[in-house]
């Protein structure tokens, strides 16, 4: 294993220690034989610490637009990338722990668009930041509980709970300065190039 790579597989981990795994409630509707709507899936889910070293699950997943329907089986596969299928969708809940100025300095540069990797968009400038990343997708962000920083290029916008983002494909950063973890909702949507 390359000395680049175990560096920054400790750094995953030395993030994902402040992360604290959660859980949140998960339904999903469907119909009956009958055509009656019922649950496909009513469950408690666990959140599991993510290469980037945050607590996160893949609640849903489409692979076509217009979307269909997955009536019989559960689309959230744990073992995806960022990004979701060509011409899909991904929802997500992420928490991403407070991050100190110390851990942050040592954060090996390039973390987040490492693990992007070809799914990055080739139009924007280079990253500033180790966490600063783009996918070729248009991203909602609901702030759900917390507060987080979103470093964009040229400016860093402040963001709490009820607080909403619409990414474009552009780079950013979610960098929590806060004290307490911040729970995010993200829909990622597959995209052109832009």
């Amino acid at each position: 294993m390359p000395h680049g790579t175990l560096w920054s597989l400790a750094m995953v981990l030395t993030i994902a220690s402040g992360a604290q795994a959660s859980e949140i409630h998960r339904v999903v509707t469907t119909l009956d034989a009958n055509n009656r709507s019922t649950t496909l899936i009513d469950q408690v889910q666990t959140l599991t610490v993510s290469k980037s070293g945050n607590a996160s699950a893949v609640l849903w997943t489409t692979n076509s637009a217009p979307t269909g329907f997955s009536f019989s089986k559960d689309a959230a596969p744990q073992d995806m990338g960022i990004a979701p299928p060509d011409n899909g969708t991904v929802l997500r809940v992420v928490v991403i722990p407070p991050l100190d100025a110390a851990t942050e300095a040592k954060l090996p540069k390039n973390l987040m668009m490492n693990i992007v990797g070809a799914d990055a968009p080739t139009r924007g400038v280079l990253v500033s930041h180790p966490l600063m990343h783009r996918t070729r997708t248009v991203d909602y962000a609901i702030i759900m509980s917390g507060e987080i920083d979103m470093m964009l290029d040229d400016k860093t916008v402040h963001l709490k709970a009820g607080d909403v983002v619409v990414q474009q494909a552009t780079n950013h950063a979610w960098i929590n300065h806060g004290k307490e973890p911040c729970r995010i909702i993200f829909v990622l949507m597959d995209s052109k190039e832009p």
